[in-house]
Formats: structure tokens, sequence, C-alpha cells
């Protein structure tokens, strides 16, 4: 017999925010239960107040399998829900799984493995963005195409190795508990400012190519705006509440947006020389979207300025309206040392 195969495999604990994802549960759900994965298994699905059929297909899946099991999640608040389904889940090993995230089929055993071999407290791979209309092409093509979120790793690809931050994330759950968990307060971003207080306590983040979840975009641009002013919005309270982690990556949207502000209010007002900037930018994404859309339907590829334009300005606008209010309530938090249970 091969020596690998004597060798129990950790048991995994895969934990699911949910909130109004009727058109996607099911299908992330039967991708985690069919995972090329020989140890014990999990799913604890942490549900919000959804409006949509959410609770109604959970109590199915919960009929289905008896790994699948749920929790309440009265705010809705995702940071809430990962702890909330952490505090019920038992096993060694946490996978994050979104409610419109599919694993690829040996993601699990992948990631376990990874685990192992770098030592590291947490280890994540691709956002792999797919959509299914034309207008969720051009998003997906957006948001993989490095003009569109720079040289994320997590997004575009890359080598393995250290990571600031990774998509989801595999744990250790002792990491999890020496941090207690989310910082609650952290409405978006709490993936970022988690990882970020486990490397400050000396925790390696490890990101590989290997790992690849699918995601579906969001299905309208006020949708995505809505979702891009957040990630700005919610960035610059990381920046506040933890000195030194912005980079320049990260203050290219807003530095963008002010430009162009400062762009059309000279050409308007002063010399038509004022409008090269928003000019230039239009032209930028414009010629940026061509390899981005290569192998789309021609309706795809016409929509992807239109995607990145509302990720960067959207991202641009939120970083430089979020309110010193929200800093002062996170620094205010403390972090729940609630995680601790039974575990296997």
């Amino acid at each position: 017999m091969n020596a690998k195969s004597d060798v129990q495999l950790p048991a995994v604990s895969v934990i699911m925010p949910v909130l109004n994802e009727e058109r996607h549960l099911r299908g992330a759900v039967q991708a985690i239960l069919a995972q090329e994965y020989a140890g014990e298994m999990e799913v604890v699905i942490a549900l919000g107040p959804s409006t949509d059929r959410t609770d109604e297909i959970a109590a199915e899946l919960v009929a289905e399998d008896p790994r699948v099991h749920t929790v309440p999640n009265p705010t809705g608040r995702t940071p809430a829900a990962l702890n909330a389904a952490i505090k019920a889940s038992r096993h060694p090993v946490v996978v994050r799984v979104d409610g419109h995230g599919m694993l690829s089929p040996n993601y699990i055993a992948t990631a376990v493995r990874l685990l192992e071999e770098t030592g590291a407290q947490n280890v994540g791979g691709i956002m792999h963005a797919e959509g299914e209309n034309d207008w969720e092409h051009a998003v997906a093509a957006a948001m993989t195409s490095k003009i569109g979120v720079g040289n994320a790793a997590f997004h575009t690809g890359g080598q393995a190795g250290p990571a600031e931050t990774v998509y989801l994330g595999v744990f250790r759950r002792e990491a999890l508990e020496q941090q207690g968990g989310y910082n609650e307060e952290f409405i978006r971003a709490q993936d970022w400012e988690l990882n970020f207080r486990i490397r400050e306590a000396g925790g390696l983040i490890w990101f590989s190519p290997e790992l690849k979840v699918s995601y579906r975009p969001r299905p309208s641009v006020k949708a995505l705006a809505k979702q891009y002013k957040d990630y700005g919005r919610w960035r610059h309270v990381v920046a506040r509440y933890h000195s030194g982690s912005i980079n320049l990556r990260y203050l290219a949207a807003p530095t963008a947006v002010c430009a162009i502000a400062a762009g059309l209010v000279v050409g308007a007002a002063l010399t038509p020389w004022g409008f090269v900037v928003p000019g230039g930018y239009l032209a930028a994404i414009a010629a940026g979207s061509v390899p981005a859309g290569k192998g789309l339907p021609l309706k795809a590829r016409l929509q992807i300025p239109v995607a990145l334009a509302t990720m960067h300005m959207s991202w641009g606008w939120g970083y430089l309206t979020s309110p010193k209010s929200l800093a002062r309530k996170v620094i205010a938090s403390r972090r729940p040392a609630v995680l601790s249970g039974s575990h296997s």
C-alpha cells in the first residue's frame, strides 16, 4: 500500500455565508459535496435574512445530505455569518466558500496538501470570474485583466508564493481562533483585514494558481458599482485601522477619479486641453478591452469598457468618500473570542 494512503487526512469544515443566493446556492453546495477528498467533511451554511428562496433551498440541501447544516445570521453581514459558521463547525481545517462560488473538483484536497507543504496559516488561489450572459462575460473579462484590477494574483494568476491576501481562503482553525475570527465591523474587506492580522502575528498567507474558484459577477451596472464602491470604502478603513497596509496599487483608482474630475472641470471652464486626461482614460480602457475581450461575443466585448470604468470610478469614489467615523467604530470594537468549540 502507498505510504500516503496510510495517512489520515484532516477533517474539513466548509463555511458559507449566504444572503439571497437562490440562483447559485444549490450548485455551490453540490460542487463542495462532490469534492475529490477522502477525509471527513461538513458544510455549515450561515443564513442571512434572505427575501428569495435561499432558506428553502438550504433546507432541501440539509434534508438531502447529513453533512450539510445551517446556522442563523440575523444581521445578514458577511463577517458575522463567517464567525457564526466557524463557531458551529468542528474540524481543524476551515474552508471559506461563498454562495455564488463554485469549487474546482480537487480544490479541498489541493488546499490541504498546500497547508502541509508550506506551513501556511491560510492558502488560496484564483477568483475565476465566469459570466452567464453578455454583461457578466464583460465583467468577468474586466475582473481578470490587469487593466481592471492591477497585479492582484488572485484575479489575474501568477506564481505560487507568499501573498498579502488570497481569495476566500483555506485556514488552519488555530489561526482563526488565535485572531478571534473576522472583525465583524468590516462589512467589506474582512478577508484582507484578517489576513493582515495573521501576517502581523507571523503567519504565512500562501497563493497558489492550483486553487481555482469559479465566481459569478454582479448582474447589472448598478450592482457592480455598489460592490466596488463598498470595496473602496472599506479598503480605506483597513488603511486607517492598520497603518502601513496601503500601497500604490490601491491609490490608482482614487487618483484616477481626482484626475478625471479635475480634467472635466478645467476642460469645461478654462481650456479644452483639460479634456486630455478623461479622454486619455477612455482611450486606455478602450484599448485595454481589446485583449481582455478576446474570444467573447461582440456585444460582450463592447461592454467591457463600461465594466472597467464602473469598477475604477466606483472603487475610487468609495475610497475617497469613506467616512472617518467608520474607522473610529472599527478601532473601538474588540475581536470576539467566541470561536473555540468542540473539534474533531
